[in-house]
């Protein structure tokens, strides 16, 4: 499933972040990638136990727990603590590649399996050309650019890539989720069927039918989840 979650940062929030992250000291990327991915990164990134990191992510860290459809759309179990990185110069483009499976933590030791893979934009579309985010699955390939504050969630399966940034700066965090729901078809089930129950109750209330709805949503998270 690709999600695209609207306004993640408010203003205030994502004038906050990009404050702390433009002033900072960026590390060449190649310093969380792995064997393979590490021949075709090229960016730069936040050193992940920096003071920088640190504060950047208190913000995305709080925004993320106030997002309802982050929560609806992930079921996150475990969150990997945001990172950053940037896109510009001779520092441009990450090449088509596969997230690793499970990612160790530097900020907290914690193992996450990858179910999810998600950037959260910090700069607009109108401030540089080129890096658009290219994602390949069974839904087809999706180029994605998105305002800034904004995020998309993407299964971390899918080969992605970013396009080289020809003019000004991308810069964004990036993190990945172990769901609750491990099977990607599940939790898009979930989601269809939470988002319909939202609808329902909207026009009309708690009716019975609604109740039985979200009985059944509940069951079959209880039935799939694991926590």
């Amino acid at each position: 499933m690709l999600l695209h979650i609207p306004q993640v940062l408010t203003p205030a929030a994502l004038a906050r972040c990009r404050a702390i992250v433009e002033s900072a000291d960026w590390a060449d990327g190649k310093i969380t990638a792995g064997t393979q991915s590490s021949q075709v990164k090229n960016n730069r990134q936040l050193p992940e136990d920096g003071e920088a990191s640190r504060a950047a992510r208190a913000i995305v860290v709080d925004a993320l727990a106030k997002s309802a459809l982050f929560m609806t759309g992930a079921l996150p179990k475990k969150t990997y603590p945001p990172l950053f990185n940037r896109y510009e110069g001779d520092f441009n483009t990450f090449g088509n590649h596969i997230d690793n499976a499970v990612r160790t933590s530097v900020a907290t030791g914690a193992w996450v399996r990858t179910d999810l893979s998600a950037t959260l934009f910090l700069t607009g579309p109108e401030e540089y050309d080129g890096g658009e985010l290219v994602i390949e699955d069974t839904f087809g390939t999706q180029s994605v650019k998105l305002p800034a504050g904004d995020m998309i969630l993407y299964p971390s399966s899918s080969v992605h890539r970013v396009e080289p940034v020809t003019r000004g700066a991308r810069i964004a965090s990036f993190f990945w989720i172990e769901s609750m729901v491990r099977d990607d078809a599940q939790r898009r089930m979930l989601f269809d069927l939470d988002m319909s129950i939202l609808s329902l109750r909207e026009a009309g209330g708690d009716t019975p039918p609604v109740v039985k709805l979200t009985g059944c949503y509940h069951n079959l998270l209880r039935m799939w989840a694991e926590t």
